[in-house]
């Protein structure tokens, strides 16, 4: 998923400055952001005073839409550096092309999971015919400095591993939970699970204290430690949780995201994650003019230029609470 803000801004994501140490409750209110013609996301991450979530850096939840006349979602070829996407629907289909290659359809459940590493980019579509409904979740994972540079790969899951409860399955999407591990490469402590509650539910969820966590309500109605969510909110839950309380008042479905505090601090801008604005700047231009990025095949359209680099990087500010 791209960035399509022709006005993105500079912004300081990691680090421990924002981090907060112990349990919180810290509900964040989405940007509604377009995405091509028919298909409006809510970003959730990056947000105002929290950046990050773990190694997850960016969240978008779009749909449900009704696309049965409309386009859905088209995203013409566009660059990757520093990161991983992450492809989760629940309704529709994706279909995904990248620079080495790749075509997958992405279904509801199945992971797509692509890392750029030093370079990579590809563009994202719905497929003709496709699909009355389209429902899901784009997220980026933040590379660590040591495997930021990796050769660019992609994966696509389709069984992934499950945790089950009374009124309550979570499908583990990347990472570990309470024992179930995904078949997709982490390079980070990490965790990502979607969550489907029956109504009536009422469950806890084991989890690592020394993660932070958030939780994206993606439908229904349910509640987390407590607080009501609403589809297309997020509720940090900051760090120091054994088990996470749950309870759905109808049939609804959450995504768990968690991971170590990423101890690095990051630039990120448009779809680039480096270290430095110099990193981005190099990144920008040679999107523009070489062939760093490579060349997606077989998308029917021209691909996406990237907007006017600010020119500095915001400092980070922020202390441990």
């Amino acid at each position: 998923m791209s960035n399509l803000d022709r006005q993105a801004a500079l912004s300081v994501c990691g680090g421990r400055g924002f981090v907060v140490a112990d349990p919180v409750r810290e509900l964040l209110n989405p940007r509604h952001v377009q995405l091509g013609e028919s298909t409006e996301v809510r970003r959730l991450l990056p947000n105002l005073g929290r950046r990050m979530v773990g190694a997850w850096a960016f969240v978008d939840h779009y749909g449900p839409d009704d696309i049965a006349d409309e386009p859905g979602m088209q995203v013409p070829p566009h660059p990757h550096m520093g990161l991983q996407t992450v492809s989760w629907l629940h309704d529709g289909e994706v279909l995904h092309r990248d620079s080495l290659g790749s075509l997958q359809t992405i279904r509801p459940r199945e992971l797509g999971l692509m890392t750029s590493g030093r370079a990579i980019s590809h563009s994202e579509e719905s497929p003709k015919p496709h699909a009355r409904f389209l429902h899901g979740a784009q997220l980026w994972v933040a590379l660590p400095d040591a495997h930021r540079h990796v050769e660019p790969h992609f994966q696509h899951h389709t069984d992934l591993p499950t945790v089950t409860a009374p009124g309550l399955t979570a499908t583990v999407i990347l990472g570990e939970l309470d024992g179930a591990t995904s078949p997709g490469t982490a390079y980070t402590p990490i965790v990502g699970a979607d969550i489907a509650l029956t109504r009536g539910a009422q469950a806890r969820l084991p989890l690592d204290p020394d993660f932070e966590y958030a939780v994206l309500s993606m439908s229904g109605e349910a509640e987390v430690d407590g607080v009501a969510l609403l589809p297309g909110s997020m509720l940090y839950l900051g760090c120091g949780r054994t088990e996470l309380p749950l309870r759905a008042d109808s049939d609804a479905g959450l995504m768990l995201l968690g991971g170590e505090p990423f101890e690095e601090e990051l630039v990120m801008w448009w779809n680039f994650i480096g270290r430095t604005h110099e990193d981005i700047a190099k990144a920008r231009e040679d999107w523009m003019n070489s062939s760093r990025f490579g060349e997606v095949k077989g998308y029917d359209g021209d691909r996406l230029p990237a907007p006017e680099l600010p020119p500095v990087a915001l400092k980070p500010r922020g202390r441990v609470r």
